[in-house]
């Protein structure tokens, strides 16, 4: 792969988030069937037994993005009580830390709120596999995340879309950009 800021890393980058754009653009509230999703196999014995997305999500907090729910709200206001492991015996451990990514080159700062994710995961999840639990261990980019790794993993799969920038690059700098790395 050629460096970030090359021609064709560019252009990779470019087509990645326009097919990001195509996807996240469906109307709030339009889930397909499980049948029709290509997802799922219509004849596979699940299809019968699954819940239908528009019956479970659209109880949800709405949102214009990704699979249209607002899913910190909705836990949030007691919509859902998600399971915090497949195991009874895990201990859940929230965190309630926010880290400060700065090279960010010309987008805002990134705010990762670590009490948002462990409601919903255990540490074992990311640590040490996809992050070290060391500040500015673990290489990070856009196009690592567009690709599909680091925080990729799950946004743009399970979590909102890759497209919601402001989501993640939500803090002003305090002196401008800290430069592009």
């Amino acid at each position: 792969m050629q460096p970030p800021g090359s021609g064709s890393a560019r252009s990779a980058l470019g087509a990645v988030a326009l097919a990001l754009l195509l996807i996240g653009s469906a109307d709030a509230g339009e889930w397909l069937p499980l049948a029709k999703d290509r997802i799922h196999d219509p004849r596979g014995p699940g299809i019968g037994v699954l819940q239908e997305p528009r019956e479970a999500l659209s109880q949800l907090t709405p949102d214009t993005a990704g699979n249209q729910v607002l899913w910190m709200n909705a836990l949030i206001e007691g919509e859902i009580t998600p399971r915090p492991s497949l195991r009874a015996d895990t201990k859940v451990n929230i965190l309630d830390l926010d880290v400060i990514l700065k090279r960010t080159a010309t987008m805002y700062y990134v705010r990762f709120p670590h009490r948002q994710h462990t409601e919903w995961l255990d540490c074992k999840q990311c640590h040490p596999a996809l992050f070290e639990e060391k500040a500015g261990a673990t290489p990070l980019n856009m196009m690592m995340i567009l690709m599909g790794e680091k925080c990729g993993v799950c946004h743009g799969a399970v979590a909102f879309p890759l497209t919601e920038c402001n989501r993640c690059h939500s803090v002003p700098w305090t002196n401008g950009p800290v430069g592009k790395h």
